[in-house]
């Protein structure tokens, strides 16, 4: 089945409300479309959301990318060959993860519609249904608790709070978090590489009662070494800014082992195939999977929730990114009951696309 045409896109879009992490405030989101129509009408759809701070690359770069003779090109194209394409799209752009994600994710809508069945299917699924987390910014200790409130309504239980900026403040709202709610809610931290690892260790001692289950990226990308040299023990510590593609995890899979979680972002690594390559990886390790992602449009969170499925190590879900989205282009794709995702079940992503 021939490739007829591809179209790339960028839209911005309004947050319900703004978030701060360690190093930025949030209230907009730019994501960039990628549309991949098959001659018989099927159209697979990409979406990309890179992290300039973290990837090097911005959205306006990747529409960029998308919009080279290269991509257009692959006009004609056989859908069979997806994976193929992927590969000459890795070594042409090199690292660019948002405008390999959207090549990578619009080829596997298209393929797995084209075989009518659902992507997890094609890798084989291993889960049913994870909860995720919901993410609580940096702010004060009553707003803390006013959103925590507001997500325990909603039916998430799982609560990922973000700290980074005052390590004695950010005590304060975990602390209030857990007298307030007890264990009718599991918490997450993520320091967004907020802290030194002397403060780190300051923070562990002074939470070890809080029953925290994990903490993500407490340090700066380059101070890895520092959390095997200083701590005991790794297994709750998880990679984020640190794990960028498939040699990362190489180096960060070996003795001794620096993380004990892996959270994998598409946004960062480029797509479902480089997520893959971690992810065994890390399965051969015998590290845990957290998925994660950036402020997304369903298309990408959906793509996620998919691969995350298709692998017996994941453990955790971070894919809350879509949530305050004030609008989107797709609907479709997964559902949220209770805080658990389930897909829909439909092929490829199951996604069906608005018109702008």
């Amino acid at each position: 089945m021939k490739i007829v045409a591809i179209r790339a896109y960028i839209k911005y879009l309004k947050l319900t409300k703004p978030y701060t992490i360690a190093y930025s405030t949030f209230s907009d989101v730019q994501l960039v479309f990628l549309e991949i129509e098959l001659a018989n009408g099927i159209v697979g759809v990409g979406s990309a959301s890179p992290a300039e701070e973290v990837v090097g690359e911005n959205p306006a770069q990747t529409l960029v990318s998308l919009q080279t003779d290269f991509v257009q090109k692959l006009v004609g194209r056989d859908i069979r060959h997806f994976q193929k394409i992927i590969f000459e799209s890795q070594q042409y752009f090199g690292y660019l993860p948002g405008t390999l994600a959207a090549i990578d994710l619009a080829l596997h809508d298209a393929f797995c519609q084209y075989l009518s069945i659902p992507v997890v299917d094609f890798y084989g699924r291993k889960i049913e249904a994870l909860p995720t987390s919901v993410t609580i910014g940096i702010k004060s200790v009553e707003d803390t608790l006013i959103e925590a409130k507001e997500y325990l309504e909603a039916g998430f239980t799982t609560l990922k709070v973000k700290t980074g900026l005052d390590w004695h403040e950010d005590i304060e709202r975990i602390v209030a978090l857990r007298k307030s709610f007890g264990n009718a809610i599991t918490i997450r931290v993520d320091a967004n590489q907020g802290y030194d690892i002397d403060t780190l260790l300051k923070w562990l001692e002074h939470t070890q009662s809080l029953a925290i289950e994990l903490v993500e990226q407490p340090v700066a990308v380059g101070e890895e070494k520092s959390l095997y040299q200083t701590l005991d023990y790794a297994s709750g510590i998880a990679a984020d800014e640190s794990l960028k593609d498939a040699n990362y995890a190489i180096k960060f899979a070996a003795e001794p082992k620096r993380f004990g979680i892996f959270n994998i972002k598409l946004m960062k690594c480029g797509g479902l195939l480089p997520a893959l390559e971690i992810a065994q990886i890390a399965k051969n390790a015998g590290i845990s999977l957290f998925w994660g992602c950036n402020d997304e449009s369903i298309a990408s969170i959906t793509a996620a929730l998919h691969l995350a499925y298709a692998c017996p190590n994941t453990k955790y879900l971070d894919l809350d990114g879509s949530f305050d989205l004030a609008e989107d282009l797709v609907t479709g794709g997964f559902e949220v009951k209770k805080g658990l995702m389930y897909l829909n079940e439909k092929s490829g992503f199951g996604l069906s696309l608005l018109k702008l």
